[in-house]
């Protein structure tokens, strides 16, 4: 039993330490643990538009070779708005209608 209690004290000495550093800790707490990001929120964007125009070519190339119409990037988007619609409802694609 002593050996429980005594785990439980030292592990609640290291979480009240941890908690004030982090809280008397002058700077933000992202100073603390030296973390800054590696991309900017503007390049995240131009990476997600990129990689949704490389989908649907690679996914244009599947139809081509199997001899169905390409689709274009607004029948893309209007296939989006209505599965959100969809799922906003509560109903999924694949739920009986």
């Amino acid at each position: 039993m002593l050996f429980v209690l005594g785990t439980l004290a030292v592990l609640a000495f290291v979480i009240g330490a941890l908690l004030l550093v982090g809280h008397f800790y002058p700077g933000s707490s992202s100073d603390l643990v030296d973390w800054t990001p590696t991309r900017s929120p503007e390049v995240e964007a131009q990476n997600e538009i990129d990689d949704i125009r490389q989908m649907l070519e690679a996914q244009n190339e599947l139809r081509r070779r199997r001899g169905a119409r390409e689709m274009s990037e607004d029948e893309l988007d209007a296939g989006v708005a209505e599965d959100e619609r969809l799922r906003l409802r509560g109903r999924g694609p694949f739920e009986a209608t």
